[in-house]
């Protein structure tokens, strides 16, 4: 696993569900083509997984 990963909202959130928002939000994005750095772990894995379709990931 990567130390850190760099995550961008690529696509927007109209007409996702709620908790896949709240979930986009959580990671703290907000605007499309935002980035965001977190660090590596099981809860942002599964962050990730939840809304893999609205975001690209790139592990740094």
């Amino acid at each position: 696993m990567a130390n850190k990963l760099e995550i961008t909202l690529t696509k927007s959130v109209i007409g996702s569900k709620p908790a896949q928002r709240k979930t986009v939000q959580a990671l703290g994005l907000t605007k499309i083509n935002q980035t965001v750095e977190h660090q590596d772990n099981v809860a942002v894995r599964g962050m990730i997984n939840r809304v893999s379709h609205l975001i690209t990931v790139k592990e740094l």
